[in-house]
């Protein structure tokens, strides 16, 4: 191990961290400056995160890049153990791609520039820190470091929505969000001290994931303690991962945050519940998990559908894209609930792909209301004509999104389905529905919004700048690479998974 792998998961925490405090010491009237210093952190992150990747021996498996500093020692035994295998390692990725895109399209950011920048750095500095961290304490320490800033960046830079008599203020859209995550943090934490309690009744008072695996796989954990708990991970986690009935707050929230804010939520910060699911309830409690997957596979059925059917009967853009991502977290669910290593090596690739996906989607809607002022799709009509790069784009993810064969969806998709069918043959066939559903809303939105008559009042429309130009050809070359050969991150996922137990 070289010096580098040593420190590579500590400067991905320190750098938006750093970047973060950096920030704080800026003039509050320099917005432009504040762009840039943005930019060149989260292009450091970046190369941080995708070093990390391509240096991740897919040969030996098992958390590499492995270091640990005492922080408090002694009968609590909590350290700040940080690690990363072949499950996180594409999750880490993804948020280094996410967060750069997101700051590149945010020079449109005038008001309290400096302030909306620390806080989305503090965010993602929390989201690193949730995939790389192998202590309990610090992964809950770093999950609501990753959720409590969307409160004020929603609050603040958000907007509201008057449709029609449908009004949502961002108000409205921070306190939900935040009332419901913090609702489903609290039942982390209750699970998280059951395990040290726990694990303290054998004699091993550690908040460490390394030791309480052992624990686990050694028997130390009984079945009627694991089926109790695992649910509170499942629910908790669940929370933020979109699941059913407790999704509630995603589209909303959605649609009252700010466009680098909704790449960040949809893209990234839902994944970390699905995330806590694996890498806490799973691998801890694998007897718990063995008996509530018919549960969690049920949940994430409804999800794909109801949430195929919301975006559905929906005329607002980000309304749209908001229930397609509970749909699409549905497949998550269900993948993860399979316990098989199809299956779930599909959750965790749908992970990725929908983060690109949905991230661009939403990029997409803000350059549009940027220009139009609306998100109406019932006046949006014949853009193509008007703004044909956007449309390109938004077709290309679109089509992603339905799985389109040759794109990253697709593949994704089809593993969470072989993985059904190998497992619960009646949920398969629900989610192949919800998948022809998907085709039906996503065409309808590409017929009306881009591919219909040209309205004369867009006749004025510019088609994307440069900044969202660049972004998008980005994402675009990630779907359809990873479409046409997912090996690459295949051959990292399927090391992860094949480490979980019962899988």
């Amino acid at each position: 191990m070289n010096d580098f792998d040593q420190v590579a998961l500590v400067l991905l925490i320190l750098v938006p961290l750093g970047g973060s405090l950096a920030m704080m010491f800026m003039s509050s009237g320099q917005s432009k400056e504040s762009w840039h210093f943005a930019i060149f952190i989260s292009a450091i992150s970046l190369v941080l995160a995708l070093v990390i990747f391509a240096r991740y021996d897919y040969d030996l498996g098992g958390f590499q890049f492995l270091r640990t500093y005492e922080w408090l020692p002694g009968p609590l035994d909590i350290n700040l153990s940080l690690g990363i295998d072949g499950i996180s390692a594409p999750l880490v990725l993804l948020n280094g791609i996410v967060l750069f895109g997101g700051v590149l399209i945010s020079q449109t950011v005038k008001h309290r520039t400096r302030d909306f920048f620390v806080l989305l750095f503090a965010l993602s500095a929390g989201v690193y820190g949730v995939f790389i961290v192998r202590d309990l304490f610090f992964l809950f320490f770093f999950y609501e470091l990753a959720v409590l800033p969307m409160y004020l960046l929603i609050g603040v830079w958000g907007s509201s929505t008057d449709f029609g008599t449908f009004l949502r203020t961002k108000e409205y859209g921070a306190m939900k969000l935040i009332m419901y995550l913090v609702g489903g943090s609290v039942l982390v934490w209750i699970g998280i001290l059951a395990l040290y309690v726990e694990a303290s009744g054998n004699g091993a008072a550690t908040f460490s994931l390394e030791t309480l695996a052992q624990l686990a796989e050694s028997g130390q954990f009984d079945s009627t303690f694991q089926t109790w708990v695992f649910p509170l991970f499942m629910v908790g986690f669940g929370v933020l991962a979109g699941l059913w009935p407790f999704h509630t707050w995603s589209p909303d929230g959605h649609v009252a945050a700010p466009t680098a804010v909704s790449m960040l939520h949809a893209g990234v910060l839902m994944k970390l519940g699905a995330y806590g699911i694996i890498r806490v309830g799973i691998f801890l409690l694998p007897e718990g998990a063995a008996n509530w997957m018919p549960v969690l596979i049920s949940l994430g059925s409804v999800n794909v559908l109801y949430g195929a059917v919301s975006a559905m009967s929906q005329n607002d853009l980000k309304y749209i894209i908001g229930y397609s991502s509970v749909s699409h977290m549905g497949y998550v669910l269900m993948g993860i609930a399979t316990l098989d290593n199809i299956g779930m090596g599909g959750a965790v690739l749908q992970m990725f792909s929908h983060g690109i996906m949905t991230a661009l989607m939403f990029l997409l809607v803000g350059a549009i209301y940027d220009r139009t002022h609306t998100r109406d799709i019932s006046v949006l009509n014949g853009l193509a004509s008007r703004m044909g790069v956007n449309s390109f784009f938004f077709a290309i993810a679109g089509l992603a999104s339905l799985g389109l064969p040759g794109l990253s969806g697709f593949i994704a998709e089809f593993m969470v389905f072989t993985g059904a069918f190998r497992t619960y043959m009646p949920f398969a066939i629900l989610a192949v529905i919800g998948a022809a559903l998907t085709a039906v809303y996503i065409l309808r939105l590409l017929a009306r919004t881009f591919l219909g008559e040209a309205d004369e009042q867009w006749a004025n429309l510019t088609d994307a700048s440069p900044v969202e130009m660049a972004v998008g050809a980005a994402f675009v070359g990630i779907m359809i690479f990873v479409g046409v050969w997912p090996e690459p991150l295949l051959r990292v996922i399927n090391v992860g998974v094949q480490s979980i137990p019962g899988v």
